[in-house]
């Protein structure tokens, strides 16, 4: 409407960011992720069953997807500014119900899931309209990730019908094609601050490490005995190893490559794959350690049934094979030691559901900490320049 003076009233809009740090409503906004992951690992502790696994991986990946499109919103928009902080608030609460319903999300709780999650992403895909007004090439985009979004949420919505494996599938199909939508329509459109775009993945990795010390407090089930001790203390020992896989060399390199990448669809389509893809299995594997962590601490002196067995060794291979993936997607080699670490864990497992589940964990976070030992020698020099030089050469990389 126009006004007095002839000008028209302002429109809503939204501001564009304009620094690289991670601000303190993002923060406040993974909060609630903090709480979806622990439900995940509920979901699997309350029900060790192969269905119960690939359901809590199945609810996982959804949950992922949408937290990683608001890692994208807000590498644009300034979530503290204007109508935006009062918007990521409203998906906060939306999100908070998603998590609540997580260990139901198959059976009573399945419809309300899939409404309060189309919540969450229908916010999100209103403050990218929002953020796209005079950008044709970003509103292109956030067009196409809105019939992508639509179709996932109509499919979670049309499985709650369902039961079993056709619920599974359909679940399955959802997530297949929301996540696909971004690989086979494009990403010339999108925009990103690097720094801060790496910064935020990073600090979800934190907050997927996190899980395991939860893990640990509930599994010792408020008591203490020497085994629980050993058990609390390796697994913290595992944690900080998983850190230093990715934290001491990986998340420096892959943060400056990710800023030289030219702008544009090179630079988008290497932040797609290497953070919004490739970061989910290092999570899942975060989540299904947790997971392994919790029931080694109930039964230290006892094997590991299977499930939980290959929770623990899977765990740190799928987080390690994320790890390969990465390197591979950056530089197109593969990191060996990694790789074959992976598979000596997979091989495990035969060995696992014998041994007492304290000698399988200390075996695991022996042969993790020898790889550390490893490459730390391996890489030298050059990863004394990757960590104290603000331009590091591209070697070495993880």
């Amino acid at each position: 409407m126009a006004t007095a003076t002839g000008t028209r009233a302002p429109r809503l809009t939204a501001a564009l960011r304009e620094g690289e740090r991670v601000m303190p409503l993002e923060l406040f906004f993974d909060l609630v992720f903090v709480l979806a992951i622990t439900q995940c690992t509920a979901l699997m502790f309350h029900q060790p069953t192969w269905s119960g696994l690939a359901q809590g991986m199945l609810v996982l990946g959804v949950l992922w997807w949408s937290w990683t499109g608001y890692a994208w919103l807000t590498s644009v928009v300034d979530p503290e500014e204007g109508a935006v902080r009062i918007a990521i608030f409203a998906a906060m609460a939306a999100f908070l119900i998603v998590a609540i319903c997580v260990p139901e999300a198959f059976d009573e709780l399945a419809l309300e899931f899939a409404l309060a999650y189309g919540a969450v992403r229908g916010a999100h895909i209103a403050l990218f309209m929002l953020a796209s007004r005079g950008d044709p090439a970003l509103r292109q985009s956030t067009v196409g990730l809105a019939g992508g979004t639509a179709l996932g949420v109509g499919l979670l919505m049309s499985a709650s019908l369902l039961d079993g494996l056709a619920q599974a599938a359909v679940w399955a199909l959802a997530l297949l094609l929301d996540m696909g939508e971004p690989f086979l329509f494009g990403s010339e459109g999108w925009r990103l601050v690097p720094a801060h775009f790496a910064e935020r993945h990073g600090l979800i990795i934190i907050i997927a490490l996190g899980e395991s010390i939860v893990a640990i407090g509930a599994g010792a089930a408020a008591h203490l005995t020497a085994g629980i001790v050993a058990a609390a203390v390796l697994g913290i020992a595992l944690a900080a190893a998983l850190w230093w896989v990715y934290f001491d060399v990986v998340a420096l390199v892959s943060a400056r490559r990710l800023a030289r990448a030219p702008e544009g669809r090179e630079r988008n389509e290497l932040a797609r794959d290497s953070y919004s893809y490739l970061h989910l299995p290092m999570v899942a594997g975060n989540v299904l350690v947790a997971f392994g962590l919790k029931k080694t601490l109930g039964q230290v002196d006892d094997p590991l049934d299977t499930l939980p067995a290959f929770a623990l060794l899977g765990g740190v291979a799928f987080y390690l094979l994320g790890h390969v993936a990465f390197r591979f997607r950056h530089i197109h080699s593969i990191n060996r030691q990694r790789l074959l670490l992976a598979l000596v864990l997979f091989a495990m497992l035969p060995a696992a559901v014998e041994l007492p589940a304290l000698a399988t964990l200390a075996i695991v976070t022996a042969l993790l900490c020898a790889l550390i030992v490893y490459e730390t020698i391996s890489y030298g020099e050059g990863r004394d320049r990757v960590r104290h030089e603000d331009f590091a050469p591209e070697r070495p990389s993880a």
